[in-house]
């Protein structure tokens, strides 16, 4: 079979965005355009770039099957630098490129900025990463999103700690003195809020609460009022910065809790580890997207997408943002692929007769959009920092390791 290619750059504050660098069948001689929205420059560039990345392999996956109702996809993308830009990028996205779709956005305040005016619009708005509740909270038409949510990742952090890590350490979990701290957009205080209820319901002991901007450039007095409150375990929800700058700020003033549960990007990340130190994150845990050391019997096709990943951007995927928009982009063009054509309606149409199991994606997920056209069959996993690795433990059903506690 011949092929086409077809490549679209844009260049981004230093670094370039290949946009579509798909193999397309000849037959798809026809093209569909969709809006990717990400935050590509700024403080969030770094997870924002590789969201994109699985949002990009999953077009290249649909295009080499022959497109979407034959026509060849082609991705227009928009720079979400901040919740301005995001509102900005979305109107141009819609009225200048005449897309049928926007996908993004991995910042839960960019998606509540930029979603409004596609549902203003009339645009379908598929949500692969922000995890706020407010995304799809607000009864919107044209709003969707795969990914788990704010209660996904507090359930499972709560979860973890008291199903996993308090037998390890031979503790009852009420015994336990937990302390949250969060940043405080409406990511950070959405998860909050969970894990909050989740620690009421089952019995466990909240000794502090803190917020702070994600902006942070000292976190000292936190660290010190954790210290103060003799706080033994940490949830923290946060984006990379301020992951980074509150475990070398804890390691430097020796705050050594028997557990620091992460939640978010930033302890997902590779570049996080190198950041503090491989010495520093290990044992640290994370509720979090589903990672690559996973049970592959969980997660089917984990190991075709880690492959295509290396093959495409020659280095190991950096977190599971990337994993989690490709499993959630490629089941959404799937459907639309089944679809009738690219009217807002019609694309929601076949949208909603989504119907994957649970196991039935590389991620592990499920999709079906339920109540408020939330994927209700998303789900996220426990992870450890084990010698310079991030592996699951948690679920059983989906670990690859056991969840090692320190013996200090």
């Amino acid at each position: 079979m011949k092929y086409n290619h077809k490549a679209r750059i844009l260049s981004i504050s230093g670094f370039v965005v290949a946009t579509l660098c798909s193999t397309v069948p000849v037959s798809a001689v026809a093209e569909v355009k969709f809006g990717a929205l990400y935050p590509l420059s700024g403080g969030l560039a770094l997870l924002g770039e590789e969201s994109y990345r699985g949002l990009e392999l999953a077009v290249e996956q649909v295009n080499k099957d022959g497109g979407v109702q034959g026509e060849a996809v082609v991705l227009e993308t928009g720079d979400a630098v901040d919740n301005n830009q995001a509102i900005g990028e979305a109107r141009r996205l819609i009225a200048r490129e005449d897309v049928k779709a926007i996908f993004g956005t991995y910042s839960s305040s960019r998606s509540l900025a930029a979603s409004q005016v596609a549902e203003m619009s009339k645009v379908p708005f598929f949500e692969l990463g922000a995890v706020a509740d407010d995304v799809t909270d607000r009864g919107l038409s044209y709003v969707f999103r795969t990914n788990p949510t704010a209660y996904h990742m507090a359930k499972t952090s709560i979860d973890m700690l008291v199903d996993g890590i308090a037998p390890e350490l031979d503790v009852e979990p009420s015994e336990l003195r937990i302390g949250i701290i969060h940043e405080d957009s409406n990511y950070g205080t959405s998860v909050a809020g969970h894990q909050r209820t989740f620690a009421e319901e089952r019995g466990l002991n909240v000794v502090m609460e803190e917020h702070y901007p994600a902006s942070s450039v000292d976190m000292s007095s936190i660290v010190l009022a954790l210290q103060s409150a003799q706080a033994d375990v940490v949830l923290q929800t946060s984006y990379q910065d301020d992951s980074v700058l509150f475990l070398r700020q804890s390691n430097e003033r020796n705050y050594r809790p028997k557990a620091i549960i992460g939640g978010g990007g930033g302890y997902s990340m590779k570049p996080t580890a190198e950041a503090v130190g491989f010495d520093v994150i290990e044992g640290v845990y994370d509720a979090d997207f589903t990672q690559f050391n996973i049970n592959p019997d969980f997660a089917p096709g984990i190991e075709e997408f880690v492959a295509s990943y290396e093959a495409k951007y020659q280095e190991a995927p950096r977190s599971g943002h990337s994993l989690i928009n490709y499993a959630g982009a490629l089941g959404l063009l799937r459907a639309m692929d089944q679809g009738s054509g690219f009217s807002a309606e019609e694309i929601k149409e076949a949208v909603l007769t989504m119907d994957v199991p649970v196991g039935g994606t590389a991620a592990g997920i499920g999709i079906k959009m339920g109540e408020n056209q939330q994927n209700e069959r998303a789900r996220m996993m426990g992870m450890q920092w084990q010698n310079g690795e991030l592996v699951t433990v948690y679920p059983e059903a989906a670990s690859v390791s056991d969840i090692i506690v320190s013996q200090e």
